[in-house]
């Protein structure tokens, strides 16, 4: 079981029980995913405006009474002149402030719904080999999950769909929360390929910290040898290859520097590892968890990989993460690492801004943690041509807020993805109705 399962594992099960016992007696209207399109506001075609609000940028300076020109799902105007908006549908956000949608790179949202309940669960491969690269959570992902609408009511716009188990668990996706077929939502299959070098992984494999760090060297020497020999390996005129051709042709993906590898790291001997075996394959890496990464802050930065850091590790979890602590990622910035937040979870990934929060109040600049859940995320990915912080030609996920983002008595009034608002209802908005 990886970090986000260990991270899930106790509030899932009181809410797989009370899924359980509840799903007979709610009605149909309740338990079915609410569609954007359902609601009279997305039907509605056309450019939209969204003014007077004042636009949070992150590390750039905020824009006061900011007009942002929305059409065809992109921004197409970011500024101050009210003149942009003639003709288009107006959302007022006067006295509030706008952000580009959060983003949380490490949940399993589209593949798991009952954690306790296998058949609700499409986020791993079902086998004994440890190497699973072509695995892709993307095959996987149900836009019907009714974990997306109350993660996105939460200003959340999109999420890394994760897989875990195995050392290498396989490819995650990116997805937009909203759209009724995986198509509408994917905006990427094949996001980063995804390591993992922890503690419950060893207990999965059953094997030492030694034999995985073993089992990867030879995968990618197996990699590097398949690459040299393609056709011998077709007519079976090769030595025999410790993965399949399928995991091997995702493996040199990632040895050429076309798909980042996410390495789910937390012992400060390990990270050190993974930076050495990165610098020695040329390959595009990202720490994920990385909780004992504030001591060996200044080799990370030297690195230049990026971290995605969950800002409640706030103290020893297992073996590998005794060093925990709550103002890992602060630490991690001030040393120059580039530095992304995430809450590790599923369930609880409507939680994000809260766990922000806490990183600000742990030292992380304010400006800087609204970088790391919108600007970083897309960055360390290779999605910032399309995503990140609010720029003319980028996909238009925005949220307006009541108030700061990051405090907990802020609502989200508005939140729109690809262009189009989405209902703040949810299957709980909906339990709530029937039953107030």
């Amino acid at each position: 079981m990886t970090h986000l399962g260990r991270r899930q594992l106790l509030g899932q099960l009181a809410a797989g029980a009370l899924c359980a016992v509840t799903v007979a007696a709610v009605p149909r209207s309740a338990t079915a995913q609410l569609a954007p399109s359902n609601d009279p506001k997305t039907k509605r075609r056309g450019p939209v405006a969204i003014l007077g609000g004042k636009l949070l940028l992150g590390s750039d300076e905020p824009i006061a009474d900011s007009v942002i020109l929305l059409d065809e799902g992109k921004i197409r105007y970011l500024g101050t002149d009210t003149a942009k908006a003639k003709g288009a549908r107006i959302i007022s956000a006067r006295g509030q402030l706008v952000t580009a949608g959060l983003v949380d790179l490490l949940t399993r949202i589209g593949t798991t719904e009952v954690s306790l309940e296998k058949t609700t669960r499409d986020d791993s491969h079902d086998t004994t080999d440890p190497v699973r690269a072509a695995f892709r959570s993307a095959d996987g992902y149900n836009p019907a999950s009714s974990l997306i609408a109350i993660t996105r009511m939460q200003g959340v716009t999109s999420v890394g769909v994760v897989p875990i188990a195995g050392l290498v668990s396989g490819q995650s996706a990116w997805a937009d929360l909203a759209g009724k077929l995986p198509d509408d939502a994917l905006a990427r299959r094949s996001l980063a390929l995804h390591v993992n070098l922890h503690d419950a992984m060893h207990g999965a494999f059953g094997k030492s910290r030694g034999t995985a760090w073993l089992r990867l060297r030879e995968l990618l020497d197996d990699a590097q040898a398949y690459r040299k020999s393609r056709a011998a390996y077709e007519r079976r005129q090769v030595r025999e290859l410790g993965a399949s051709r399928l995991d091997l042709e995702v493996v040199l993906r990632a040895l050429e520097g076309r798909l980042p590898v996410v390495f789910h790291v937390d012992r400060a001997s390990d990270i050190v590892g993974v930076l050495a075996l990165a610098k020695a394959n040329g390959l595009s890496a990202v720490l994920a968890s990385a909780a004992e990464g504030w001591k060996v802050a200044d080799q990370i930065a030297k690195a230049k990989v990026p971290a995605i850091v969950y800002p409640l590790d706030h103290g020893p979890r297992s073996f590998a993460a005794l060093g925990a602590r709550e103002d890992n990622a602060a630490l991690l910035h001030r040393a120059g690492v580039t530095v992304a937040l995430s809450t590790g979870e599923s369930h609880n990934a409507r939680k994000l801004r809260q766990e922000v929060g806490n990183a600000i109040r742990a030292g992380l600049p304010r400006r800087t943690a609204l970088d790391a859940v919108t600007k970083v995320p897309a960055q360390i990915v290779g999605m910032d041509k399309h995503y990140g912080t609010p720029k003319v030609g980028r996909v238009a996920n925005l949220v307006v807020w009541s108030g700061d983002p990051f405090e907990l008595s802020t609502q989200a009034t508005h939140v729109l993805i690809r262009g189009r608002e989405i209902p703040l209802r949810s299957r709980q908005t909906a339990l709530l109705e029937r039953y107030r």
